[in-house]
């Protein structure tokens, strides 16, 4: 007898997006359900129609084969198919993973409704009980429900088998730019309902205090029996029924044996508004009961009273234009793949509300369902997207009808899952697929049963971005240039808010000019944010000497985004796979193992909700930069950081301020009268204990110079000659190589896949040669004049050696020719002995900063070991620069060593390597430290940008051709 799922063959049929499947709803059956997660028995089949074998191994559910030990391992393309069948059609070799398992069903559901619920499985799911065809899903990141109750017998074992296709007509439409996996991969439980039973819950809670609930009713057993009614509770408060929506129904006809509709309604008094920043939550218990009152089903909700809505250019969130600080965040862990805990989860939303965003889309599909509880009590808005991204072939699909139904599919089941959570202010229809008729179908069945929240899709942009005929309720580009932003804002044209999708590209050391975007975005209106593409680097932890995931059994093996000997974060290829898009996967604000990147020190500081606005005579202008609350949540400390003195510390009291507010607040410190270069930070943390953070946890850090620095003269001293050798380099006993012109870095994944590398190396900038041609001395100063040759183009380089107290002054001037027009840095190279292990400084940080990403780095007096100094970004390449520093000592545990001032603030690298051992290698498990430091002093150098995915940096930002002068002194301690 053929089966009629595999009848179907629905991994090719795109028309066929389900069978047998419940409608998506948003009543949560978690608590009292029967969890099926565990072991289950496990094949892996080379196609779905192929014989199930006789042998079987064991996998644990949730959790992806291709993280469990198959031979399917994961494979990262980002545009790409890993395939070439054109849609719809599947490639024949097929992996399919089949899972079965025995089920106790519990005695006591006997007369139940019986439902099984896949939290996840990619990409088609096909389910059957005891050898009978159950139903089929589609649609990766949503749940499946499937009825069993006339399948399954209470107090009996049934078999449950869930074959899992990896590849069909659906993986052309989740083309996202993420790991491809195989296998069922959120939670599966089986749960009981009565008969009678709640179908589904509408809840609409807006500002003002008025609660609408509409709930739906049916009977598994067909007609509903007569005498039903519902109840709802509000903490503790009875909401009354509207009888108007019975008449209505009454009048229009819409009166059915079959399905029940309910309106419960109440207005809050002194109602407390939800928002990112105020996650106000009230306790919604809606019952639904027989004729005889008892209680037949239950559902619990956590209800936030707001509004959102698009006024003219404005988003606005309870009639307030916010700011979204926002970031891209896939479901991901190093260990499990696409399988997160609730623990994880929560540690992801923590860690996003540390660092000052108050905003997640969820690329490019809905998130696990724990996420948006989790959104909802901490305070995060949700830009909530459709498990929709076609982009190997967008244009073909947006307007083939063949896929029309799983589009309108895929959304309309997202919204009617999540739209009850408060969190979600915007419905997203999906991600690069270009833009046809599927998504104004989408968008017009949204509008239809959400008027609430507005309805955005970046692939709209293609019409403009003021077009008001589109299926975007907000222009949402990616990457735009700041100054297309701009130049829109300003235009008049401007029909809609302007908040990107993705605006900033963090793989690798990245995201330039991150403060300048914001500095435009808070001072033109019509600009109001956008999200950063992303928050994880998607490292796979993995087994160096087999080549595997390292799977469960790897906790532990990785920290602080180093992994342990003998493991490794894998990206594109390192599994094999034939076709992939190398380390464009590791492209977050996080590591793997979630521990931060310098860029979250950048944003944290953007996104602080106290500023210091300027210095006046009666004292400092302090501001409150949040929307909807003040600060008597923060304390602060005054902290007074003196080039020549220390740091001193002092308590300070924040005014009460509304939001929007500024005042004006003492000097809490008398500046001493020695003239040297003074800056003043407020230390702003926790007042108390918050559940995202506890009590005196930093939550930005305020700075304002209160004195600029005097230019220090120093004088020649008598002192022993200045050594060099016969090609004109200094011989010094702390420097294992002599300080030499340096023009080059180990090129940043930006400057790799924005053809900024490749012009760097045309020009030989990584390797040039040297050529003394001059070496004079003149009294006690020695002047050195040498040429640094590449194939196109050549350096004159000048250095003056001149003795001063207590060391060596070395001013440097390096004219590069026209042809140099954008290189790397300009500045000096030198290598020091062993045992320097210590770096202190007064400058910038304490974490990396860079040119065009410093504003998050505030000025003071830092000390770091040197081996953590060193950014280990996943692929290695430039990283460790301390922008802005003034002086710096390097030490051995007795306090020996060398120290460096330079003649104005410049940036400063100290590590292990050599632009050349980070240059040759693809995995930090490859480098090798050395001894000694690897010291850079640069006159210039150039900004990091976005080229990997976006903008490259500034012109301001690069390093032009020209003369460029620098000066330092050397001096041992």
């Amino acid at each position: 007898m053929t089966d009629p799922l595999l009848a179907l063959r629905p991994w090719e049929a795109p028309e066929v997006t389900s069978w047998g499947r419940l409608p998506m709803n948003t009543v949560d059956r978690r608590a009292g359900a029967l969890s099926l997660d565990g072991p289950w028995r496990f094949q892996l089949l080379p196609a779905p129609d192929a014989p199930v074998g006789a042998v079987w191994s064991s996998t644990r559910v949730p959790g992806a084969w291709t993280m469990q030990d198959t031979d399917d391992l994961p494979q990262y393309t980002n545009i790409r198919m890993p395939y070439t069948e054109f849609p719809p059609r599947s490639p024949a070799d097929n992996p399919t993973g089949v899972y079965e398992r025995e089920v106790e069903v519990p005695a006591e559901w006997s007369g139940r409704r019986i439902v099984l619920q896949v939290g996840a499985a990619e990409s088609v799911l096909l389910v059957h009980v005891d050898g009978r065809p159950v139903g089929l899903s589609k649609d990766s990141h949503l749940a499946a429900e499937f009825d069993l109750t006339g399948v399954v017998r209470a107090g009996q074992r049934a078999a449950v088998r869930l074959t899992v296709v990896k590849w069909s007509d659906a993986s052309h439409i989740e083309d996202q730019d993420q790991w491809w996996h195989g296998g069922i991969t959120r939670s599966v439980l089986l749960y009981a309902t009565d008969p009678l039973h709640l179908a589904d819950v509408a809840v609409r809670a807006r500002r003002d205090g008025e609660l609408r609930v509409d709930c739906r009713v049916r009977d598994a057993a067909g007609a509903l029996p007569g005498g039903w009614y519902v109840t709802g509770e509000l903490d503790g408060l009875p909401l009354a029924q509207d009888t108007a929506l019975d008449r209505a129904h009454e009048e229009d006809g819409r009166v059915s044996d079959f399905l029940g509709e309910v309106r419960l309604r109440t207005v809050v008094r002194a109602v407390r508004p939800w928002s990112a920043e105020t996650p106000e939550l009230y306790g919604l218990t809606v019952r639904l009961h027989r004729a005889d009152g008892t209680v037949s089903d239950t559902a619990r909700y956590r209800v936030g009273f707001r509004d959102v809505e698009v006024v003219g250019r404005d988003l606005l969130v309870n009639g307030e234009r916010v700011f979204v600080r926002g970031v891209n965040r896939h479901d991901f862990h190093p260990l499990t793949g696409r399988t997160v805990s609730p623990e994880d989860m929560r540690a992801d939303l923590v860690l996003l509300k540390r660092f000052g965003f108050n905003a997640i889309r969820t690329a490019h599909y809905p998130n696990d369902p724990a996420l948006y509880d989790l959104a909802d009590e901490l305070g995060l808005y949700v830009v909530d997207e459709a498990d929709i991204e076609s982009h190997d072939h967008a244009h073909e699909i947006a307007d083939d009808p063949r896929y029309l139904n799983a589009f309108v599919d895929r959304v309309s089941r997202m919204v009617l899952r999540d739209k009850n959570h408060p969190c979600v202010i915007v419905w997203s229809l999906g991600n690069e697929s270009d833009y046809g008729a599927h998504h104004d179908a989408a968008a017009g069945w949204v509008r239809r049963h959400d008027p609430t929240r507005p309805v955005q899709y970046e692939g709209a942009a293609k019409r403009g971005w003021a077009d008001p005929d589109v299926a975007s309720d907000i222009a949402c580009p990616m990457y735009a240039p700041l100054e297309d932003c701009l130049a829109h804002a300003l235009s008049g044209r401007q029909t809609k808010p302007l908040i990107q999708c993705e605006y900033s590209h963090a793989m690798g050391n990245s995201n330039g000019t991150l403060a300048d975007h914001w500095a435009a975005i808070e001072a033109t209106p019509g600009l109001q944010g956008g999200f950063i593409w992303e928050f994880w680097d998607h490292g796979i932890l993995q087994r160096v000497s087999d080549g595997r995931p390292a799977g469960r059994g790897g906790a532990g093996l990785y920290d602080n985004g180093v992994t342990a000997p003998g493991h490794r974060w894998a990206y594109g290829g390192d599994f094999g796979e034939p076709y992939h898009d190398g380390a464009f996967v590791a492209d977050g604000v996080v590591f793997p193992d979630r521990t931060p990147k310098p860029v979250l020190y950048e944003h944290r500081e953007l996104a602080a909700p106290v500023r210091l606005r300027c210095f006046r005579h009666e004292g400092l202008v302090l501001a409150n930069h949040q929307h909807f609350r003040g600060l008597e949540w923060l304390a602060a400390e005054w902290e007074l950081s003196l080039a020549d003195g220390g740091t001193l510390t002092a308590p300070a009291e924040l005014p009460a301020l509304r939001p929007g507010e500024t005042a004006v607040v003492p000097l809490p410190f008398e500046l001493p009268a020695d003239g040297g270069e003074a800056w003043l930070t407020l230390r702003v943390t926790t007042a108390e204990d918050l559940p995202w953070a506890p009590r005196g946890t930093e939550v930005c850090a305020p700075q304002l110079r209160l004195r600029a620095a005097v230019p220090a003269k120093e004088e020649p001293a008598v002192a022993a000659a200045v050594e060099v050798d016969g090609d004109g380099l200094l011989v010094h006993p702390l420097l294992t190589a002599a300080p030499t012109l340096s023009l080059w870095r180990a090129p940043t994944d930006n400057d790799e896949l924005g053809g900024i590398a490749t012009r760097w190396r045309s020009w030989g900038l990584d390797a040039l040669v040297r050529r003394p041609l001059s070496v004079h001395r003149d009294g006690v100063s020695v002047t050195v004049v040498a040429e640094y040759a590449g194939p196109t183009g050549v350096v004159r380089h000048r250095q003056v050696l001149t003795p001063v107290e207590g060391g060596l002054r070395i001013d440097e001037e390096a004219e590069l020719p026209e042809e140099f027009d954008d290189v790397a840095r300009v500045g000096s190279v030198f290598e020091t002995v062993a045992g320097l292990d210590l770096l202190e400084w007064f400058g910038q940080g304490p974490w990396e900063s860079y040119p065009d990403r410093s504003a998050g780095a505030p000025v003071g007096h830092h000390s770091l070991p040197v081996d953590a100094l060193f950014t280990p970004y996943l692929r290695p390449q430039e990283s460790g620069g301390r922008h802005g520093v003034r002086r710096f000592t390097l030490t051995a545990p007795d306090a020996t060593g060398l120290a460096v001032t330079l003649d104005e603030p410049r940036q400063v690298s100290v590590t292990r390597y050599r632009a050349e051992d980070l240059t040759a290698v693809a995995h930090h498990d490859e480098l090798v430290p050395r001894d000694g430091c690897v010291v850079h002093l640069d006159a210039a150098h150039r900004g990091l940008g976005t080229a990997s995915c976006g903008p490259d940096t500034f012109v301001s930002y690069l390093v032009a051709p020209g003369v460029h002068r620098w000066s330092w002194t050397l001096r041992v301690l």
